[in-house]
Formats: structure tokens, C-alpha cells, sequence
């Protein structure tokens, strides 16, 4: 059998037979070129955008500027951006927020409502600063995955949990936070947690700077059911 002569490339096969081949396809096409190679370098730009503007970044914000996750991963490897929870990042450098911590837990458990000593230092009522930040989830909830900042959870059921949210602004993640009197109140309603003495000047303090009504002091002692441990004090302070 004639053994097969090999294939003489003449010098423009030969030119182009080491070049690679997603390389002789751009050759011929310098839009598809581009097209291939700008939109990575497109996509940090706007993941570095996006996160400039929100301060905290979650993974899923990506989604809606059609940019892919492994992004992160490259930016992070390469110093711009740092991961500080799981799926969550800022920009490298970025200044803390005074309430940064408030905004990685909403962004992980949007359920979350803060309460007690996280809402009294919130709303400035308070001169303890608690090294845990307290939440309140539905009966029934589990403790959410959060590897930073540590938490503490209480769970409530029916309005004791619903009533007197306020939806924050922060770091672009709405914080759900309880008004002043709905605190004051679960103060009282959770004083063996927290201390009588916390529960206390958080009343005088509400009624001293006038960000809390008697009706509304009076309101929520009756939804969390403190209303008869909290009435000398209420009429005291009258």
C-alpha cells in the first residue's frame, strides 16, 4: 500500500497554520473580534458601577445588568472588590458603614426585622452597644446562614411581629426596623433578656425627646401584651 506523501502547506497555509483558531476567525472579522472581547471587560465595568452605587453588592444584584457571577470571583482575586459574607461584596477600600452590619443581615434575611437593643442604639435611646445584632423572625423561622455580623433571634407571631415596621433606606437594602414605641414595648415584653433598667430609661428617653406618643406607648403595650407592666410607668412620666 502507497504510503500517504504528507500535505505541502504553500505559504499562506503555512503563515496561518500556527496561529490559533479562535484567532484566524477574528483575522477575517474585526467586529467579531470585538464582540468577544469586549464584553468582559464591559461587565466589570458595570459590576464595579453597580457596586459603587449600592455600597453592599449580592450576587443577585447581577442579574439585572446581565453580567456573570464568576465576575465576582475574578474581581475579588484581583483586589477591586471584598467578599464580605457569603454572596455578599463592596468595593475594595470602600468606607464602612457606621451601619453596615444592619445591611449585610437584611440583604441575607429580608424577613429580619431588628429589635430591642439593635433598635434602641438605632433610634438612639439606648447607651449599651450590643455585640450582637437582634432580630425578630416569624414563629417557626430558622436562624439565617450569616456568617457576619453574629445575630441574635427572637421569633413573634401575629402582630407582635407585624405591626410597627419602618422601612430604612441603607446602603441601598431596605432595613425593616420596629418603630420607637413598638421597642419600648418589646423591651418591656423581653426585660429578662435585656434588663429591666434598659427598658426603663428606653421609655423616659422616647418621652424625653418626644418620638413616641403616650397613645402610641399605649398602643403596642397592648399589642405585646405589657400593658399592665407598663402602666405605672406610662403614668408616671404624665
Amino acid at each position: 500500500m502507497a504510503k500517504t506523501q504528507p500535505q505541502k502547506l504553500n505559504l499562506f497555509q503555512r503563515d496561518f497554520a500556527e496561529v490559533p483558531f479562535f484567532r484566524l476567525n477574528l483575522v477575517f472579522n474585526e467586529k467579531t473580534e470585538h464582540a468577544s472581547i469586549m464584553p468582559a471587560d464591559t461587565h466589570t465595568q458595570r459590576v464595579l458601577d453597580l457596586a459603587d452605587r449600592k455600597g453592599l453588592l449580592r450576587a443577585g444584584d447581577l442579574d439585572a445588568i446581565e453580567a456573570p457571577r464568576v465576575v465576582l470571583t475574578r474581581l475579588t482575586a484581583a483586589g477591586l472588590l471584598d467578599k464580605i459574607g457569603r454572596g455578599l461584596y463592596r468595593l475594595s477600600g470602600h468606607p464602612v458603614s457606621e451601619r453596615e452590619g444592619l445591611a449585610i443581615v437584611a440583604a441575607k434575611a429580608p424577613q429580619a426585622v431588628f429589635c430591642l437593643l439593635t433598635a434602641l442604639q438605632f433610634h438612639e435611646l439606648t447607651t449599651q452597644l450590643p455585640r450582637r445584632i437582634w432580630i425578630a423572625m416569624p414563629r417557626g423561622s430558622h436562624a439565617p446562614r450569616i456568617d457576619y455580623p453574629p445575630i441574635k433571634m427572637l421569633q413573634m407571631t401575629g402582630e407582635v411581629y407585624s405591626k410597627g415596621i419602618e422601612i430604612i433606606e441603607q446602603d441601598g437594602v431596605k432595613l425593616r426596623m420596629y418603630c420607637v414605641a413598638k421597642t419600648v414595648a418589646d423591651c418591656f415584653k423581653h426585660h429578662n433578656k435585656i434588663g429591666l433598667d434598659v427598658a426603663l430609661e428606653a421609655l423616659k428617653d422616647a418621652r424625653a425627646k418626644r418620638v413616641a406618643s403616650a397613645n402610641d406607648l399605649w398602643r403596642y403595650a397592648k399589642i405585646c401584651r405589657v400593658a399592665n407592666v407598663m402602666r405605672p410607668y406610662l403614668e408616671a412620666l404624665e
